[in-house]
């Protein structure tokens, strides 16, 4: 017999002895004041993290936190970031790396357990158990590919100002493009659960290995659609012609300033390329008249202007259609 079997259901204290190695030993006021670092800014970091407050007398920090406090006043004291981007920072973290988590429990709860089954605390133990192996070679890996995308990042931003009048990179000139699967509200009403998350999770991957194949980033996912950015009309072009080969969808495309902010994208430019997604019929690209200047010398591409509309918000916009050329 398996040992997870003979083993209950596993608690709540087992999944943090685990997960986070330390016991939980300070209340929030005790966890400021081990780490030298102000109660109010302790709570506002909590938050921007992503937790919910606690009570006062309430135990639930480490030892682990302390550490973290402390390198969070270490960086204060020295100057390198102040407490707004402090808490901007915590933000970012908190928001990714709680999306990341819940996605890859998902992850390892579809591969682990029985489809449509009530799981056992059998089954329970043995994620438990197989969580305990793979924990330090995932953080590992973690780390290395956080490092991997931070430079990735810093070497677009790098690229983005050499190449623009703005040296700061806070406006930069990208294409902007969505990708909307079509009929999609009528084919979710005919899926069960299950085939609705893998039609989901199946476009969304394949839409995040034809974006990354060409350098650019897909910037957030949204179910039915998924919004990308590049730093060049042709690359943005090269997507979506790659896209709508493998997918029923329909894209909109500009290309002009946007204003990134906590890793999405905003502006004009962004609304323009939604807008165009609603103008584009099932299979078609429509491209702004700034992505058809650009392709329109480019032989791989071919660009052709249809009729003029009107865009909520935005009034008469001049919309083109993109086809790979036949030549």
């Amino acid at each position: 017999m398996d040992a997870s079997e003979t083993r209950g259901r596993p608690t709540a204290e087992e999944i943090d002895g685990l997960l986070l190695g330390m016991p939980a030993r300070y209340t929030r006021g005790e966890v400021a004041a081990e780490a030298g670092v102000p109660p109010d800014l302790t709570e506002r970091i909590w938050r921007a993290l992503g937790f919910a407050s606690l009570a006062d007398d309430a135990v639930a920090f480490s030892d682990g936190d302390v550490a973290a406090l402390r390198r969070v006043r270490m960086m204060l004291d020295s100057e390198l970031l102040d407490e707004q981007t402090v808490i901007r920072m915590a933000r970012a973290l908190g928001q990714t790396t709680a999306r990341l988590a819940q996605w890859q429990a998902e992850i390892m709860i579809g591969a682990m357990l029985p489809p449509d089954e009530e799981p056992s605390d059998a089954d329970l133990t043995r994620i438990l158990d197989t969580t305990r192996e793979l924990l330090p070679g995932f953080e590992e890996v973690l780390g290395h590919v956080w490092r991997t995308q931070l430079a990735a990042a810093g070497t677009r931003l790098l690229t983005m100002a050499d190449s623009q009048a703005e040296a700061v990179p806070t406006r930069l000139l990208l294409a902007v493009g969505f990708a909307d699967l079509v009929s999609f509200t009528r084919r979710s009403s005919e899926l069960t659960e299950r085939e609705l998350a893998e039609l989901v999770e199946g476009f969304e991957a394949r839409a995040a290995d034809v974006v990354a194949a060409h350098g650019a980033r897909l910037v957030k996912t949204l179910g039915d659609e998924v919004l990308f950015t590049a730093p060049t009309p042709a690359q943005a072009a090269a997507i979506a012609l790659d896209l709508v080969e493998a997918d029923e969808l329909r894209i909109g495309i500009a290309y002009g300033p946007v204003l990134p902010i906590l890793g999405d994208v905003f502006g004009t430019t962004v609304n323009l390329a939604a807008r165009l997604t609603t103008i584009a019929r099932p299979g078609a690209i429509v491209v702004d008249t700034g992505m058809a200047e650009d392709l329109g010398d480019r032989p791989e591409f071919e660009v052709r202007r249809i009729r003029r509309r009107s865009a909520r918000g935005l009034g008469v916009v001049q919309p083109h259609v993109l086809r790979r050329s036949p030549h």
